[in-house]
């Protein structure tokens, strides 16, 4: 059985969204490091470590359970291809300056799973508790006249336009469970 690495940062959070960008962003650290270093057995380690962490997204996907739409597979099993051919060539040549579609991959999913994991939170916090009376939505003060744009009407002859609810693309809660990430 292999030891369990140190980590020079642990992710803060125990909920699924916070570990997976943690562990995205912790395979494109140490891929940089390693690059940047120089150092051929830490990038080898590096990269079979994002492919390991991309193995699992690939897998996670195809569960029964899965939870995400159709489209949203289809795009995490693009990428996923992405990273697993990226990844050969760069096992194969080790070329340590052609990292950053691997890098930017990782930071864009990381980026977008705390971005969607901080919408979730912020929709859940001001949805009304059951038997809590609504209050009316505050409105925004008027536009000074100098702000309107030529060709509008005045701020005070607009009508007034309610938006619409933000809803996330997958806000059904998924069980995870099945889905532990050790790297």
């Amino acid at each position: 059985m292999k030891p369990t690495p140190t980590y020079a940062n642990k992710p803060t959070s125990d909920n699924p969204r916070d570990v997976e960008a943690w562990a995205l962003a912790e395979a494109a650290r140490r891929m940089i490091a390693a690059g940047h270093a120089k150092d051929e057995k830490a990038f080898r380690e590096a990269l079979q470590l994002n492919q390991r962490l991309w193995t699992i997204f690939q897998a996670a996907i195809t569960e029964e359970d899965c939870g995400h739409p159709p489209e949203v597979r289809t795009n995490i099993a693009a990428l996923s291809l992405l990273v697993d051919r990226e990844t050969t060539n760069r096992l194969i040549d080790l070329d340590f300056s052609k990292i950053d579609t691997l890098v930017n991959i990782n930071r864009n999913v990381a980026s977008g799973l705390t971005a969607q994991g901080q919408f979730v939170a912020a929709q859940q916090a001001i949805q009304p508790h059951p038997g809590t009376p609504q209050a009316a939505a505050p409105q925004a003060p008027a536009a000074p006249q100098s702000a309107t744009a030529p060709g509008q009407p005045p701020a005070g002859l607009r009508p007034a336009v309610q938006p619409r609810p933000m809803t996330a693309p997958d806000a059904a809660p998924v069980n995870r469970e099945s889905l532990r990430i050790s790297i």
